[in-house]
């Protein structure tokens, strides 16, 4: 039975039993080093270090389940896909911080709605029809498991309100289970606190928890934020560091012009393909996009770009004019593409190139490529597609009813939808076909439609050449609206998934368009994936920066290198740590000036596991018609 995911109802209690300890009698944990200990110890119940990888399906559904969570198999292909060949410890934390534990009150409400004599019971017949036919389909012997458990069933009934406390019961216990073995196990509570000692009944003030993957965030807030204290606490914080390295770049206001891009003479010979594509901005700030195969017949000079796509264009294209709309936030987001070349094994992808030069709002490349088959990568720095702080006093609406009673869709939500059918139709054909119309549903379902209900689709709405034509998308939604009778709420799901806000603003979203030309043959792209700017795009960048970036080496410290790279209108950093220990590093950005990174925070810290590299951060500047100043102070922590 698929039951959406609530608040973690099991917390009171596990920050009771953690606060008992003997380390937290003095100073409790925060909720965030309660969450970090949760994850740290459900991971640690599956493997024996938080360096080894999920490998295995089987092995995520285990550690999510001694992590309180009770996964879908819907839940566990969402993050286990046929790509997917393994996970790691930060991965583990973002699935907790989007999967939350489900709350009694949640299991009480989904129950009671087939609680047809309200009296706390549900027949075995009603069950048994919900969980065979509903949802994620349980098997004959599954709901006879259900049926036969003595405790909640009696008189042919399912008592829900005996079953939801067992289950919270058992899930608490869980956790509590879990703590309770890293508590006493104190080489795997080092693991977890760092710098800590096992017996130790102080708190070490240096950041060692860990409250976002690879990121460690300051708790104490004032200790940083509070001007009239910043000096004294910098320099009691500074007393803590090791050794330190740091770097001051000043770039001058519009400085993209040394680099800019430019067309090729004879581009108007060369031939050309589109494709479209997006930004998506998700609840955790994680940012997933859409990623590309491209197929080169032979050796070309090969001319490259990737911008925002200014939909208010596009809208005025299609009505036979030019209309120029108010300028739209995510125009300003920045936009690249990394091209790595397939080998044969398809495992390790080989840096080609990077689009680094720029023209405005375009980001481009022009070079040679040789035949073959490449991975196009679309990355944004997250320093100006982030979550939308502003509060919405007004909800659009969707859908209003004529004098006789008929729905109809609303003026602003309708080109809203046009809006997104651009976004989709990535083509850019005018119409939809399954492939297209599936990255969509997987984006707002997190399910794909099949042949057969794409056949009724097809029955049902406006198509042509087995495509969906944007008539078709615009009633599809009406007649989603007409089966919820009216309500908006599942189209609002459609909306938020899409990155419009209450406004109808597109806010946390970036559709870009790409452009590929070559001069010896017709190159042809094709959208494989959506999904998250990590992984290959991580090692891309990081390889990238390696070999361009300025590298300083931590003094008396060898094996940590800082590596910096400078382009004209953004600075990457990325540590790199050679040693045969994890290394945790504090950042700090106070005193650089108009400036902003893709981390949301002027002082952090990261974790770097051994034998490995990782960005950093992002930095660009607030105000491009600006000078401005990169100073940054990077410290190993003792």
């Amino acid at each position: 039975m698929a039951i959406s995911p609530g608040k973690d109802a099991a917390f009171s209690s596990q920050k009771s039993a953690l606060s008992e300890s003997p380390r937290t009698k003095k100073f409790p944990l925060t909720e965030e080093e309660i969450f970090y200990m949760n994850c740290r110890a459900a991971y640690l119940t599956v493997f024996k270090s938080s360096l080894e990888n999920i490998i295995s399906k089987e092995q995520l559904y285990l550690a999510l389940q001694h992590a309180g969570r009770n996964p879908s198999q819907k839940t566990i292909n969402k993050y286990w896909t046929p790509q997917t060949a393994k996970l790691n410890f930060d991965d583990f934390c973002i699935i907790l911080r989007k999967e939350k534990p489900t709350s009694k009150a949640e299991l009480l409400k989904s129950f009671k709605q087939l609680d047809v004599n309200d009296d706390g019971s549900i027949l075995h017949t009603d069950l048994y029809k919900l969980l065979t036919k509903r949802g994620e389909k349980m098997t004959r012997e599954e709901v006879n498991a259900v049926i036969s458990l003595a405790d909640v069933n009696a008189d042919g009934k399912f008592d829900y309100i005996k079953f939801c406390k067992l289950y919270m019961t058992t899930i608490e216990q869980c956790l509590k289970t879990t703590v309770e073995k890293l508590e006493v196990d104190s080489k795997l509570r080092r693991q977890q606190f760092g710098s800590h000692t096992g017996g130790s009944p102080e708190r070490d003030p240096s950041p060692v928890p860990k409250p976002s993957p690879r990121i460690i965030r300051k708790t104490d807030q004032e200790t940083f934020s509070n001007k009239g204290d910043s000096r004294s606490s910098l320099l009691a914080t500074t007393r803590k560091f090791k050794t330190s390295v740091s770097f001051t770049i000043t770039m001058g206001a519009n400085s993209n012009r040394n680099s800019k891009l430019t067309e090729p003479n004879s581009i108007k010979e060369w031939q050309c393909v589109q494709s479209k594509g997006c930004f998506f901005l998700e609840e955790d700030g994680e940012i997933i996009s859409h990623q590309y195969r491209m197929q080169i017949a032979q050796r070309s000079m090969v001319y490259l770009t990737i911008k925002p796509l200014n939909l208010s264009q596009v809208e005025g294209k299609c009505l036979g004019f030019l209309f120029i709309g108010k300028p739209s936030p995510w125009l300003s987001v920045d936009t690249a593409l990394y091209i790595l070349k397939e080998n044969e094994n398809q495992v390790n992808l080989q840096l080609m190139c990077f689009t680094e030069l720029r023209d405005r709002e375009v980001f481009g490349w022009t070079g040679e490529l040789g035949p073959g088959i490449y991975w196009l990568i679309p990355s944004t720095t997250g320093c100006r597609l982030r979550k939308e702080i502003k509060p919405i006093t007004e909800e659009a609406q969707l859908v209003y009813r004529d004098e006789t009673g008929e729905l109809f869709l609303t003026k602003e939500f309708r080109s809203t939808l046009s809006d997104i059918f651009e976004v989709i139709d990535l083509d850019g054909n005018g119409l939809l076909s399954l492939e297209e119309y599936n990255f969509f549903e997987l984006r707002t379902s997190g399910e794909k439609c099949d042949e057969d209900a794409w056949a009724v689709c097809r029955d049902n709405f406006d198509t042509k050449k087995n495509e969906l034509t944007r008539q078709g998308f615009m009633d599809l939604n009406l007649m989603e609206a007409n089966d919820r009778e009216g309500d908006p709420r599942d189209l609002w799901v459609t909306l938020h998934s899409m990155g419009y806000n209450k406004a109808l603003e597109l806010t946390e979203a970036c559709p870009f368009v790409i452009d590929i030309y070559a001069d010896k043959c017709k190159p042809r792209i094709k959208a494989v994936h959506m999904e998250a700017c990590s992984g290959q795009l991580e090692k891309a960048i990081c390889k990238y920066v390696l070999n361009k970036g300025d590298a300083r080496v931590m003094d008396g410290y060898e094996n940590i290198i800082v590596h910096t790279y400078k382009r004209d209108t953004w600075i990457t950093s990325v540590i790199e740590n050679k040693s045969d220990n994890k290394v945790i590093i504090h950042i700090n950005n106070e005193l650089s000036k108009n400036c902003i990174n893709n981390r949301g925070l002027n002082i952090f810290a990261v974790e770097v596991a051994p034998k490995s590299t990782m960005v950093c951060q992002h930095v660009m500047p607030l105000n491009e018609r600006q000078e401005w100043i990169y100073y940054c102070v990077y410290s190993l922590i003792s």
